[in-house]
C-alpha cells in the first residue's frame, strides 16, 4: 500500500453502468465486472468508498416533469434509487469476499446505516469498503456533487469517475462529435470556464476547493482502477 500514488479514494460510479444490455434496472453482469474490478483495488491495500448514481432506476429532474412531480419529490425518488443500487453493489461485494457497509443519508435502518463521518471514516480504517448512498440526503443536488462532498469528508487522495463507455473529458461529446478533442489533462478552471459536461459544476469546484485531484475514466476498460493507483495514465485528470 505505501507504494500506491493514492492510498483513500472515492469511486463514482454512474447508474447507468449498471444498465448493461437494458434500458431500465440493473443488470447483474456489470455489477459483477464493476465488483471485480473493485474487489482487485482493495486487495492492494486502498481505502475505498463509493457514491453511485440511480440514474439507471429514475432520473430526478427528467422523470419528475413527465410524472407531473415537483423536482423535489423527483429528486427523492432519485435518492431511493441510488439506494437500491447501492444494496445491489454491497450483496455482489460481499458475495466475492470484500467488506463493505452502506450508509444511506436518508435513515432507513432496517437496510443501512445512516452516514455518519468518523464512522465512515473507521470503516476504511479497518479496511470495508464504504457505499455512500442517497446522495446528500437534500433535494436539488446532484450525485456528483455527493461524491465531492464524501471525499472532502473522508479525506480521499482522489475522486475517480467511472464513466460508461467515455474514457476521458472531451471538448465536446465523441459520440455524437468524431471531431472532438480528448483531454489528458485539464484544470477545474477550464471545465468551469468552458463548460464542459463531464461532472457538475458544484462538484467541480468542491473538488478544487478540497484540492482533490478527480480522474475521468471508462470504467470498461479492465483493471482502470488499478492503474490509476498505481500512478499510471488512464483517462483524464482534472487538477490545478
Amino acid at each position: 500500500m505505501s507504494e500506491l500514488k493514492y492510498k483513500k479514494i472515492l469511486l463514482k460510479i454512474s447508474g447507468e453502468a449498471l444498465l448493461g444490455s437494458q434500458q431500465f434496472g440493473i443488470d447483474p453482469e456489470p455489477v459483477h465486472n464493476i465488483c471485480q474490478e473493485i474487489k482487485k483495488a482493495y486487495e492492494m491495500g486502498a481505502q475505498i468508498a463509493i457514491v453511485v448514481g440511480g440514474g439507471n432506476i429514475f432520473r430526478g429532474m427528467k422523470n419528475s416533469s413527465k410524472l407531473g412531480m415537483d423536482q423535489a419529490s423527483g429528486d427523492y425518488v432519485g435518492m431511493l434509487a441510488t439506494v437500491m443500487n447501492a444494496i445491489a453493489i454491497q450483496s455482489e461485494l460481499r458475495k466475492i469476499g470484500v467488506d463493505c457497509r452502506v450508509q444511506s443519508a436518508i435513515t432507513m435502518n432496517k437496510i443501512a446505516e445512516p452516514y455518519v463521518r468518523f464512522r465512515a471514516i473507521r470503516h476504511l480504517e479497518k479496511n470495508r469498503v464504504v457505499i455512500f448512498a442517497a446522495g446528500t440526503g437534500n433535494p436539488f443536488f446532484t450525485t456528483d456533487t455527493a461524491a465531492a462532498l464524501r471525499a472532502s469528508e473522508i479525506g480521499a487522495e482522489a475522486m475517480l469517475m467511472a464513466k460508461n463507455g467515455v474514457d476521458g473529458v472531451y471538448s465536446d461529446d465523441p459520440r455524437v462529435n468524431p471531431e472532438a478533442k480528448k483531454y489528458d489533462k485539464i484544470s477545474y478552471d477550464d471545465i468551469i470556464v468552458k463548460g464542459l459536461k463531464v461532472m457538475d459544476l458544484t462538484s467541480c469546484a468542491l473538488c478544487k476547493q478540497n484540492s482533490i485531484p478527480i480522474c475521468v475514466f471508462d470504467f470498461s476498460l479492465k483493471d482502470s482502477i488499478t492503474k490509476i493507483l498505481n500512478g499510471e495514465n488512464v483517462g483524464t485528470m482534472v487538477e490545478e
